[in-house]
């Protein structure tokens, strides 16, 4: 039991170390961010499964605080909304579930924050191409190869944050990791 917890361990710590050379991009995607939310702009943030989580976690830190005290600032995780998940699922089909909620909420200068282990979840891809339309800058987060996100996101304003592995526990890791460096950069940079 023991060596299977070490080895979880050790490839969680090398895939977080992996990403230190990613710092670069974190600090532009920080800008963005910082940018936006002091324009008044808002974050939109989506993503399935464990990065539903994620979004609900980052959106949570943005609205209320990370570590310190400063005013409320909008941030929506639009997977929390059963009625709208259920309604456009049903009405729609479920590859709209993001991008309609963009349609509806976004707007030129908010930013758009896309989580996909694989980089291939085709509701993200949809919110993505939504939020472009819209005007938006996207910051999205992935793993493995990148998949369709590394595509879609390869050209500024936009920015593509990648995982490496392909385990995507240790990739979900990484991106809490990022999610946290991000928040405290907000914490620190907007008032």
């Amino acid at each position: 039991m023991q060596s299977i917890i070490q080895k979880t361990i050790q490839n969680s710590i090398d895939n977080i170390t992996s990403s230190l050379n990613l710092i670069p991009q974190l600090e532009i995607a920080g800008q963005i961010l910082i940018h936006a939310l002091n324009a008044g702009n808002k974050i939109l943030i989506c993503g399935n499964g464990g990065s539903a989580a994620d979004s609900q976690h980052m959106a949570a830190e943005i609205i209320g605080r990370f570590e310190v005290e400063r005013r409320a600032l909008p941030a929506i995780a639009l997977n929390t909304d059963t009625s709208i998940l259920t309604a456009v699922g049903n009405d729609y089909g479920f590859n709209d579930i993001f991008s309609r909620q963009i349609q509806g909420l976004g707007n030129a200068g908010d930013i758009l924050i896309g989580i996909s282990t694989s980089g291939n979840s085709t509701n993200v891809i949809e919110a993505i191409n939504m939020a472009k339309k819209k005007n938006m800058l996207i910051i999205g987060f992935c793993g493995k190869n990148g998949g369709k996100m590394q595509d879609l996101l390869n050209q500024k304003p936009h920015i593509n944050l990648c995982a490496s592995g392909e385990n995507t526990a240790r990739i979900q890791e990484v991106h809490g990791i990022w999610i946290h460096a991000l928040c405290e950069l907000i914490d620190t940079y907007c008032s």
